[in-house]
């Protein structure tokens, strides 16, 4: 398509994205802009990213860039810093075999996930071996066209996502496509294409193969980007959460008078809403919310058989986060904050004497007073609590004393109770 024929403008492409397409272009190497920036820019969004395809490989485009380092092992690419942004250049991806009998040292495949692919090809290639086909777009800085070998200008017309080649055989190569499916949906409002979407009810199992870390990251660019309840909403419909969460999906499925994903829900809104007012997010607090309802049951049941509720909630918090581990690799520097939001809710409940001096000034306090805060609105926890927090975060001097003597403030309704299984409907007493 020419450049009279499409919308991509170049000065909607940022100053360091040009800068190496040109220069890759006077060192003789083949330079299109491709994937999700493409895309965007066609839809008349905003690019969060602008990734360049090329002829040349990492090696080459290094000698090129003084400014550039190699990462990866799996998938060889080149990033060029320009401070603190990145562009991500790679090369031309081989179309190669997709069975195990693949015995080139550049590309391996076991048990149909790919492992290793840095065999190298053409252009065409390369398109064929993107996931999705509005993900398989270039533009050309040589000539300003764009390019389309998968049909995807067809299916970003329609607003649908399709992958391209056989769906389960392109999952089996790489489970996390199944999360990206999730997040272009939401994303961009579009429909998943039947034969696209299918396998998703099923190959959940899949991404058990994928290293912890890696999915840590693919579900913050979930969480984070301003569309988490409706994420978390799809993940749930194709069965995919319970194996990112079995324990939080255990204690939903089980849910009584809506507590749990209530909490949940109203949890991954703030965050959408926090995101959209441009606030600061962070993951221990996104993890807090996911992993609260098993945690906040095991505390339950360490209380219940005589431990004492700090030392339950600790207790509890480390069964948790150790089972969920190996699932979700959550780095210490967000775990540890999430464990102290949760460490601080009993906390919450003692406002007699300095406690509650000692507990304002704490570095997590405001975190785990928005937690209380959730909860209370959700309904499990006490609404009266919530509010005396809030109020004695602005009180002044005397109107805090008065508030901590004890016997002054009322005393503090019983938090509700889920109904025991198999009740007959009368509460707990």
């Amino acid at each position: 398509m020419p450049r009279p024929e499409h919308n991509i403008s170049r000065a909607n492409i940022s100053e360091q994205a040009l800068r190496v397409l040109y220069r890759l272009r006077q060192e003789n190497y083949q330079a299109h802009l491709v994937g999700g920036g493409v895309r965007d820019l066609l839809l008349g969004h905003e690019p969060k990213d602008f990734d360049i395809a090329t002829d040349a490989t990492p090696e080459q485009v290094r000698q090129v860039f003084r400014n550039c380092r190699l990462i990866g092992r799996r998938f060889r690419l080149a990033h060029v810093h320009f401070g603190r942004d990145i562009i991500e250049v790679a090369t031309f991806r081989g179309g190669g075999s997709d069975d195990d009998t693949d015995t080139d040292a550049d590309r391996q495949v076991r048990n149909g996930l790919i492992v290793r692919d840095n065999l190298y090809g053409t252009i065409e290639e390369d398109a064929l071996r993107r996931d999705f086909t509005i993900n398989a777009l270039y533009y050309d800085i040589a000539d300003f066209a764009l390019i389309d070998y998968a049909g995807g200008l067809e299916d970003l017309r329609a607003g649908q996502l399709r992958l391209i080649g056989d769906p389960v055989q392109r999952y089996r190569e790489d489970p996390v496509r199944m999360l990206r499916a999730v997040r272009f949906a939401c994303k961009l409002g579009f429909s998943i294409e039947p034969a696209t979407e299918h396998p998703l009810f099923e190959l959940g199992h899949l991404l058990c193969d994928i290293p912890a870390s890696r999915l840590f990251d693919e579900l913050l660019k979930l969480f984070h980007s301003g569309y988490g309840l409706e994420v978390f909403d799809k993940l749930r419909h194709y069965g995919l959460f319970a194996h990112l969460f079995p324990a939080t999906e255990a204690c939903l499925a089980h849910e009584d008078h809506d507590f749990p994903i209530t909490f949940v829900s109203r949890g991954l809104a703030n965050t959408d809403k926090r995101l959209a007012e441009d606030k600061p997010v962070t993951p221990a607090f996104l993890y807090a919310v996911l992993l609260w309802e098993p945690v906040r049951r095991r505390w339950e049941e360490l209380v219940a058989h005589g431990m004492a509720s700090i030392e339950a909630i600790l207790s509890a918090s480390s069964e948790v986060c150790v089972e969920q581990q190996p699932l979700v690799a959550i780095p210490k520097r967000f775990s540890l904050p999430m464990r102290e939001i949760w460490a601080l809710q009993p906390r919450l409940e003692q406002r007699d004497g300095k406690r509650p001096y000692r507990l304002i000034t704490h570095p997590r306090f405001r975190a785990a007073y928005d937690f209380l805060v959730l909860r209370a609105e959700a309904g499990e926890a006490d609404a009266e609590l919530a509010d005396w927090w809030t109020r004695f975060q602005d009180a002044s001097s005397q109107e805090r004393a008065r508030m901590t003597e004890p016997g002054v403030r009322r005393k503090r309704r019983p938090r509700r109770r889920r109904k025991p299984s198999g009740s007959s409907g009368e509460p707990a007493s």
